[in-house]
Order: C-alpha cells, then sequence, then structure tokens
C-alpha cells in the first residue's frame, strides 16, 4: 500500500534526525509508531478480520498524526485544536471497530440472537465511550506519577470553589477577573506566571476531548444504524467496518441477513 509505504519512510527520517539531534525519547516514540503500523496487518493475518482500506489508511494517519506530528513536530501546542480532530477521529473509529465486533457475532450463523439495529449503535457508542474514559485515565496517571502533562491545562479567569468559603462550609465562593497566578515554593520564594487568568489543570482539557469523542461517536453510530436497516445497500459505512475472512476463500464474510 502507497499510503503505508510513504509513512514508514517518512517515520524512518524523523527518527533518523531524532537520533543525531540525540532526542533517544522521540527515537522510542518512532520505534512505537512503527510498531503500531504492524496492528493492521496483525489482526488481518491473526484473527481472520479484512480491515477496508479506507478503515486501515484513516488508522495509519491517525498513528502518524498523534505520534510523529503531535508529539515531536509539537502539533498539539502548534495547533490548538489538532488534539480535538484527533479525539474527534477516535470516537469515530473506535465506533467502527466496537459496531463490528458485535455486528460480525449477530451475523454469523452459528448464533442464533439477532441484535436490533438500534442496539447494535448504542453498543458501538458504549464502546468507544469506554475507550475514550479508559484513555483519559491513562492521560491523568501520566501526569500524576511522570508529570508528562498529557492533560492541557487551560486559562480561565474566573473560579468557583467551596475551598475558598471563609465560613469553611460548603457554600462555592466566585473569585472573577483573575489576570494572573503567583507561585509561592517551599523556601518563601514567589513568581508570578504571567498567564493571563488562573492555571484549570487539566480537567476542561479532559471535558472537551471526551464531549468530541461523544461526537465522533454518535456520528458513526448513526451511520451503523442506517447500515443494519439497510444491509447491503449503504457503501459509505463499508468503508469503515471491518469483516470476517472466510478461511479457505480470503475473502470477507458478507451474510446478507435482513435486519428487523
Amino acid at each position: 500500500m502507497t499510503v503505508y509505504i510513504v509513512l514508514r519512510l517518512a517515520v524512518i527520517l524523523v527518527m533518523v534526525a531524532q537520533f543525531l539531534n540525540g532526542n533517544f525519547e522521540n527515537v522510542f516514540l518512532c520505534v512505537l509508531t512503527l510498531i503500531l503500523f504492524l496492528i493492521p496487518t496483525f489482526i488481518e493475518r491473526k484473527i481472520h478480520v479484512d480491515l477496508p482500506d479506507t478503515l486501515e489508511i484513516i488508522i495509519m494517519l491517525f498513528i502518524f498524526a498523534a505520534e510523529i506530528l503531535g508529539e515531536i513536530q509539537a502539533y498539539y501546542i502548534t495547533f490548538p485544536y489538532w488534539d480535538t480532530m484527533l479525539h474527534t477521529l477516535n470516537g469515530f473509529l473506535c465506533a467502527a471497530i466496537g459496531f463490528a465486533l458485535v455486528d460480525i457475532l449477530n451475523r454469523s450463523e452459528r448464533f442464533s440472537i439477532e441484535l436490533s439495529p438500534i442496539f447494535l449503535a448504542i453498543t458501538a457508542f458504549c464502546f468507544s465511550m469506554t475507550i475514550g474514559v479508559l484513555w483519559e485515565f491513562f492521560e491523568c496517571i501520566m501526569d500524576q506519577f511522570f508529570l508528562l502533562d498529557m492533560q492541557k491545562d487551560t486559562i480561565i479567569n474566573t473560579i468557583s470553589s467551596v475551598r475558598l468559603d471563609p465560613t469553611g462550609g460548603n457554600h462555592p465562593t466566585i473569585i472573577r477577573d483573575i489576570t494572573d497566578v503567583i507561585v509561592v515554593t517551599a523556601d518563601g520564594a514567589k513568581q508570578a506566571l504571567g498567564l493571563g487568568g488562573y492555571l484549570d489543570v487539566g480537567i476542561l482539557d479532559t471535558m472537551k476531548d471526551l464531549f468530541v469523542n461523544f461526537i465522533g461517536a454518535v456520528v458513526f453510530s448513526v451511520i451503523g444504524y442506517v447500515y443494519v436497516k439497510t444491509r447491503g445497500e449503504g457503501r459509505f459505512a463499508r468503508r469503515f467496518i471491518p469483516q470476517v475472512v472466510h478461511s479457505n476463500e480470503g475473502k470477507p464474510e458478507e451474510t446478507e441477513q435482513s435486519a428487523e
């Protein structure tokens, strides 16, 4: 596949450049990216599931955009909506994978239960959101134990907290028009950060990531629902839904089973 070759060569070139610059952490990211590129092939050969070319290309572009462009080329910082775009796409892709996992079982002759299209759509949505939540758990763990700042901070100008209640009660105290944060270290040194507001540590970024993941999941769940209701007629959804491969024929299983 041309896209796979081009992306792999690009990663190798970046890896060589990072090695020559002594950025060995980025070299590790490049090696990880090359390993992740092998996942679609591994799935097709070991699990006997055929990934549509469109889905496979998007997965590889997603990996490249997240690891090479996002981390090494700092696109997460350069382009404010880069992370948002990737999380939206992640929600869409995970919904497609979750939908395929259930749809493959639903269409198999070995199972007598036939699930309704709305159940398949809900399952795909829940699968995608679960993956999104688990990823946010991972980001939080990395931030807490390794101080990687994967959950990017947000500058806000108004906060409300019960911890600021002068009476020590449970009433939220609001502070508005915050223009800066002053950090006091253990030795008593003070430093004004010049941020232009209060530093929200990760929570708004997490909520934004989950929300756009929600949007991506909903979009594909609707597409999947229509795909099942009009089995065999829609072409768009087929580009994203893996199919079982017959061990004897080596072709995707196309069970034209109508949905009730």
